[in-house]
């Protein structure tokens, strides 16, 4: 180790991939101390099976994208692969290290225990580590009383602005020697049209493209998923890795919205708040990664089936809107809001699995996957709140309401294109002579239905509105709404 070693600041990316309005960064250089930007690629979460190589490949074009804003100050992100902890040892021999700036991460379990051994990490080597909240996340909240106010608040609250100058960094050359220590991921990535690629600059393309145009047709095609891939804002990924902030977007929306675009701009910004309730929902009660939320549904017990669950993965149910949905998934990364309650709700309800059997599957497949958001919609679909309403959803009726022309259905699933309309919605329809005018034959060229889809949406409903009833699950409903509930919703639900 170094005996004279320079003292230095680090900003620890995680999800915060930004240059601008990004707290930690100007945090870190207010201070007279040179600053060292560092992301670190954990093996661990490389290894965790909620990850898939399209999120470290959005990360690596996040970090690329940043990149080429800071050559102009002789500086860039130092990358390793390693632990966190382990990096920071080998940092040490050659800084001191004065103070880490991050923020808050409201992350899987292994990141928040890797942050509580981080913590100790600082305390035992005199380093100081600040955290700053996250798009208005608080840590620590006992109840909900005010916290859409304070969200509010902090939503319309100037933008935090960054001067960045060459003389604050650590430089090029001095990151260069530090590379010789580590192991330094590469940074390139594939081209591909199948995923949204990273970074700040494509962020804010798609979200010029939105409120300049595409908003237009934002509420009538929301539960379309051909039509909403075009009308929907296609900021999830952007927001959940950090390309850009919640207040960024809130803002530009706000500059946006007038007149003519008011109810779908508006509809727009009320999801930007609902984001952030459910991301703070499961920051108060991080359980729910594994668990039910309502520990009375702690008890429902289902028999898991490797065939349901292996065709529901691979997209071949039988159900042509439910396999087109995933198959999508699978391809790019993307889906509609409502073909995601439609995945869960159909592999949760019809073919009857616990929802945990889905959630890894799911996590992989989402390029913005945010565990805030993940964990506690999957148990919304699933049922498993006791407080939300019961929705078993009807993959044919859904089919018919939201791709009626069978457009979505026909991309995804294209050994039905060539179907007449009706049948495309329900193969399972054609009789033998059908499938011989049709040159199809059902069992090989498309499976049928792996399930009786009445009787399975009678057996969920019977059980779980049963359950609604259960002195448990209505007892926790009350503790669940006294911790996450603003009082006026309390009031509303007791009320009936």
């Amino acid at each position: 180790m170094m005996t004279d070693r320079e003292e230095i600041n680090v900003v620890w990316f995680k999800r915060d991939l930004r240059l601008q309005d990004n707290e930690a960064i100007a945090n870190a250089l207010k201070s007279k101390k040179k600053t060292l930007f560092l992301y670190v690629f954990e093996n661990s979460l490389i290894d965790d099976p909620h990850y898939d190589k399209r999120h470290w490949d959005f990360i690596k074009q996040s970090i690329t994208d940043i990149h080429n804003d800071l050559v102009q100050n002789n500086t860039k992100v130092l990358c390793v692969q390693t632990e966190v902890i382990t990096a920071f040892n080998q940092l040490q021999n050659y800084y001191k290290i004065h103070t880490v700036f991050s923020h808050q991460e409201t992350g899987l379990l292994i990141t928040y225990n890797r942050d509580k051994e981080f913590a100790r990490y600082c305390r035992n080597n005199n380093i100081h580590w600040i955290e700053n909240n996250n798009n208005g996340v608080l840590r620590g909240l006992l109840n909900r009383e005010d916290w859409f106010e304070k969200w509010d608040k902090y939503m319309y609250s100037p933008q935090i602005e960054v001067n960045y100058s060459s003389a604050n960094f650590i430089s090029l050359d001095q990151i260069k020697n530090l590379e010789k220590s580590f192991i330094i991921p590469d940074l390139k990535t594939e081209e591909s049209k199948r995923f949204q690629p990273g970074g700040t600059k494509m962020a804010w393309k798609y979200a010029l493209s939105f409120f300049e145009k595409r908003h237009k047709e934002y509420m009538f095609h929301i539960s379309k998923p051909a039509l909403a891939r075009e009308s929907s804002s296609r900021l999830s990924p952007y927001i959940a890795w950090g390309n850009v902030s919640i207040r960024q977007i809130f803002q530009k929306a706000l500059a946006y919205k007038n007149d003519s675009n008011k109810r779908h701009l508006g509809a727009f910004i009320s999801r930007l708040r609902w984001q952030a309730h459910f991301i703070q929902k499961f920051e108060m009660e991080h359980t729910m990664e594994n668990s039910s939320v309502n520990k009375g549904y702690h008890k429902l017990k289902k028999n898991i089936s490797e065939k349901y669950q292996k065709a529901w993965k691979i997209g071949k149910t039988g159900f042509p809107l439910v396999d087109a949905s995933m198959r999508c998934l699978i391809e790019t990364g993307y889906l509609n809001f409502r073909m995601r309650s439609l995945l869960v709700s159909f592999f949760t309800h019809i073919l009857w699995q616990p929802w945990q059997a889905s959630s890894q599957h799911l996590s992989k497949l989402f390029l913005d996957f945010e565990p805030g958001i993940h964990f506690p919609q999957l148990q919304m679909q699933a049922g498993e709140t006791g407080i939300n309403n019961l929705r078993i959803y009807n993959p044919i009726k859904n089919s018919l309401e939201h791709d009626a022309d069978a457009i979505f259905i026909k991309k995804w699933v294209p050994e039905l294109a060539n179907l007449p309309l009706s049948f495309i919605h329900e193969p399972y329809l054609l009789t033998p002579l059908d499938q011989q005018f049709n040159n199809f034959k059902l069992g090989e060229d498309y499976p049928y239905p792996i399930v009786e889809i009445k009787s399975a949406r009678k057996r969920a409903s019977d059980i779980l509105w049963n359950m609604k009833k259960n002195v448990k699950v209505v007892k926790e409903n009350y503790r669940i709404l006294k911790k996450h509930t603003i009082s006026d919703r309390k009031r509303m639900l007791k009320n009936g």
